[in-house]
């Protein structure tokens, strides 16, 4: 969890504590009395849904603007090949082994070995793992 996380977080927790407090306190005052619970824990709920829309707006991280661009510095450092690339955007089509060896006219048992050396290339152990570092590292779209 970064570092600028926890500010939201703190201030959604002490939103809750106050919210809390302010529902047992509530119950001791004549206003309080004076209407149904249903209407305060109505209006408490409320008020916990907007909280809950906000601190999700605050942590949920903002998409990337603007057209893909390949990270080539990013390609270089890892020493992937065309082929290897290739074979990574087919993996985020949801390719098997057997459609990716036809659609490049390849054996599988050489897809089976540029995937592998794309697995160790990246460091992961599948292919779920694969295709999101890669979209991290901004090697596909």
């Amino acid at each position: 969890m970064t570092r600028d996380m926890w500010k939201p977080i703190a201030l959604y927790a002490l939103a809750l504590a106050v919210g809390a407090f302010a529902l047992q306190w509530l119950q001791y005052q004549y206003v309080a009395r004076m209407f149904a619970p249903e209407i305060y824990i109505a209006l408490i709920a409320l008020a916990f849904t907007g909280l809950g829309i906000w601190a999700g707006y605050r942590l949920t991280p903002k998409t990337v603007a603007g057209p893909f661009e390949r990270n080539e510095a990013g390609i270089k450092a890892l020493g992937l090949t065309e082929r290897e690339l290739t074979m990574l955007e087919r993996l985020a089509a949801g390719d098997a082994n057997k459609e990716i060896a036809r659609a490049l006219e390849i054996s599988p048992n050489t897809v089976k070995t540029h995937i592998a050396n794309l697995f160790q290339k990246l460091e992961v152990q599948r292919r779920t793992q694969a295709i999101q570092k890669a979209r991290e590292l901004r090697l596909i779209p």
